[in-house]
């Protein structure tokens, strides 16, 4: 942290009034002459002796790459995380901006080039010097030059390929008279070239394909002179393969359109108020949503969306294609470095007013934003975990007073927190009680797999969601299966000695995963093959325990050997387009059964599904986290209303070994409120969020006795500056106490207010 502060450069006589703030330049750093990449984040003249400052070294853009907003925002978030700047901004831009890419300068003035273009109207940076790129500066300065970013191994897919006459049609006349009248190809090709409008550019790919012509054929042409082969940089589209169909706004209900006509208000007002819109599943959110948005468009405003998982974008991304076509832009992980820059363009350039995305879509760089809206509020994947660890709700909520927009946060199972601050008004609280087709909730019913595992076909599924299954197979209808563990089974294990197989490199057991015959740590990524005998006792008694989504899919093909089958976790959706094309299988009934991790509990709308299988509903009620209850409440009540959404009646049974847990009590209810109630009161009583703020501190090292020495000199050092109203947990090893060879140790604290907690943990970092 020592240098987490701005540092003063020179500007050179030659770059003095080229330089903005938001542009990023190198800078040498440190005693050697070592060039670093640098954000200018303010410019100004001072007449204090700068001989002993250093000089800005070069200049990576031409144009701000971040704008006021931004910059005030890394501000906000560097003090708000505890996060280096740098981090912060440059989380704000796409991962091509931080790589190595290529800039190209396009010549675009009515005069003919200067002379470092070298008659050409487009060059490349590597062919530029440094005066060069100076004099690419003030061109700039004049709209004479324009700047193309791109990353260099993924060139030639920005490019298309288009084909424009080179010659007049009496000069095709005379080549045509020097042919021979076997050359019958290269003749019609003359033909076809002289019908063309001498202005006229054709896609080479379409010129080839209507007219019968090969590659060779239009090198030939080229290299006569006959044609010209101009290649255009396109935006590269991650939508290309989204199917949609345009609709038109669904008729609201009286409650939907009461929560609209509120949300058009505060649009209207420019009030950057946070609404928490709490829905059941089924409710309509969604069209809610598209209907804000609309208007905020109509106003001339933009709109940022926000979706929790990959696997939500598909569905919800075809829904605002269909309502608002090629205004809609797409930011998460799932699309290509290039694809996600070229996105960000468009929306920095105005051309797409609609933003979609998961967490780091919050950064997109959209103007005038009429409204933010984030689906699904409560998910924990809105948290970003590696610095800066910003939560996107706490970023939208800053953006909004900076545009004077409202937030609204969507959900069916809000976070306590949320729900706490909607209750006494710090939110406003709007709610849509009834599914909009009038279809009752699925009918829930809780299995104890205590009793119903001694009459089990098999040790994961009872008898009867396996007769739940075979009914609604026999029915033509879909069904969903939840398992919120992936892999085959949690762990290998002899049976001579009790030994486990465990990652070298952290605390943890090795996971077995069928389809690649080995044993892979989830946390480090260390991959070993299955053992065929004990490395400690060397029996061959060599086990398999717990349950994974590969060990259910591999059992219900057994039961069910006619179903088709589709599984969707994160082994199975490494690939770009994964998400996507798994879920058009199902959609378009390509599959009958979806069996997934927590991806596939929230947000999803098949109209065919009617049963909801939950195999394990204890995965997450036995976590060491306060919010344990919470999110297994959470999960089963999204997953459950994936049920019966459209005109047939769905029901849903959850698999569990306690099956009296109030979380799961309520959720068979999908009674919110009165669990609100009741983890309120044990929130209450334990001490913790939202009654207490909650604070953790980690310490990690290669070596454990340093790390836990460095913790328990942490933990005197905040004691002495903590009043008696806070309290401290630990300090303790963390849950799994070494990961990829750190040992990690970790100090919390609970606190209501300590003005002088936040200064310590500022100097602490230093």
């Amino acid at each position: 942290m020592q240098t987490n502060r701005p540092y003063t450069y020179v500007v050179p006589q030659e770059l003095e009034d080229q330089l903005v703030k938001g542009m990023r330049v190198s800078v040498p750093f440190g005693r050697g002459s070592r060039l670093v990449q640098g954000f200018i984040v303010n410019i100004y003249n001072d007449n204090k002796d700068t001989s002993k400052l250093k000089k800005v070294a070069d200049v990576l853009d031409v144009e701000p790459v971040l704008d006021q907003e931004m910059l005030e925002l890394a501000d906000w978030m560097s003090k708000y995380t505890f996060s280096y700047k740098i981090s912060c901004l440059q989380s704000m831009l796409p991962s091509v901006m931080k790589a190595k890419y290529e800039r190209k300068f396009v010549y675009i003035g009515h005069q003919n080039p200067p002379k470092l273009f070298k008659g050409m109207t487009k060059v490349s940076d590597k062919d530029l010097s440094p005066a060069d790129i100076r004099e690419v500066l003030k061109l700039k300065k004049q709209g004479k030059i324009k700047v193309n970013y791109i990353v260099r191994n993924k060139a030639n897919s920005k490019k298309i390929a288009y084909i424009k006459v080179a010659l007049s049609s009496n000069e095709l006349t005379k080549e045509t008279l020097k042919l021979h009248a076997n050359a019958k190809k290269q003749l019609k090709l003359l033909e076809v070239l002289s019908k063309l409008d001498s202005n006229q550019e054709i896609l080479k790919s379409k010129f080839q394909t209507e007219f019968n012509f090969t590659s060779a054929d239009i090198k030939t042409a080229q290299e006569k002179h006959w044609l010209k082969v101009i290649h255009k940089e396109t935006y590269r589209d991650p939508l290309t393969n989204v199917d949609y169909k345009s609709d038109k706004p669904l008729t609201l209900t009286d409650d939907q359109a009461s929560v609209v006509g509120k949300i058009k208000n505060y649009i209207d007002e420019n009030q950057s108020i946070v609404s928490l819109l709490q829905g059941v599943t089924g409710s309509g959110k969604t069209e809610v949503y598209l209907q804000s948005i609309s208007y905020a468009l109509s106003q001339g405003k933009t709109a940022i969306m926000l979706v929790p998982e990959i696997s939500l974008t598909p569905q919800m991304v075809k829904r605002f294609k269909a309502r608002f076509g090629d205004n809609v832009a797409v930011l998460h992980s799932g699309i290509s470095a290039g694809e996600k820059y070229d996105e960000w363009r468009r929306i920095e350039k105005g051309e797409a007013r609609v933003v979609v995305g998961a967490r780091s879509a919050i950064f997109a760089p959209a103007n005038n934003v009429g409204i933010i809206i984030i689906d699904e509020e409560h998910e924990s994947s809105y948290k970003q975990v590696d610095m800066p660890r910003y939560h996107a709700r706490d970023v939208a909520i800053w953006r909004s007073k900076y545009h004077k927009c409202p937030v609204v946060l969507g959900s069916a199972t809000p976070s306590l927190e949320t729900r706490a601050r909607a209750q006494k008004g710090v939110y406003q609280y709007l709610r849509l009680d009834k599914r909009v087709n009038n279809q009752p909730l699925p009918q829930v019913k809780v299995i104890d797999m205590k009793e119903a595992i001694k009459n089990c076909q098999v040790m994961d599924l009872s008898q009867e969601m396996v007769e739940e299954i075979e009914t609604k197979l026999k029915r033509k209808e879909q069904i969903l299966l939840l398992l919120n563990r992936r892999g085959y089974s949690s762990y290998v294990m002899c049976r001579e000695c009790g030994y486990v197989e465990k990652c070298p490199n952290c605390d943890i057991s090795l996971t077995l995963h069928m389809d690649s015959r080995s044993l892979k740590c989830h946390y480090c990524n260390y991959e070993k093959p299955i053992p065929k005998y004990c490395l400690q006792c060397h029996s061959k008694k060599i086990r398999y325990y717990g349950t994974g989504t590969q060990k259910i899919q591999a059992e219900l093909e057994k039961i069910f050997p006619q179903a088709k089958i589709l599984r969707m976790d994160v082994d199975t959706t490494r690939k770009k387009g994964a998400h996507q094309s798994i879920l058009q299988k199902f959609s378009s009934g390509e599959g009958d059964i979806l069996l997934g991790t927590q991806m596939i509990a929230k947000g999803l709308d098949f109209p065919n599904v009617t049963f909801v299988g939950v195999i394990n509903a204890d995965t997450s009620l036995s976590l060491p986290d306060f919010r344990s209850s919470e999110k297994t409440f959470q999960l089963l009540t999204q997953v459950s209303g994936r049920a019966g959404r459209a005109n047939k009646k769905g029901n849903v049974i959850i698999q569990t070994y306690n099956p009296q847990h109030y979380a799961i009590q309520l959720a068979k209810k999908q009674d919110y409120d009165r669990f609100f109630l009741k983890e309120m009161s044990v929130r209450h009583i334990l001490g913790y969020p939202p009654y207490f703020y909650i604070f953790k501190i980690t310490v990690s090292s290669t070596n454990e006795n340093v790390t836990a020495k460095k913790i328990y000199e942490i933990n005197r050092e905040v004691k002495a500056r903590l009043s008696n109203t806070a309290s401290i947990l630990g300090p303790t090893p963390q849950l799994v106490t070494r990961i990829n060879n750190r040992y990690y140790y970790q100090l919390v604290i609970k606190y209501k207010k300590e003005p002088r907690l936040e200064k310590f943990l500022e100097e602490l970092l230093i």
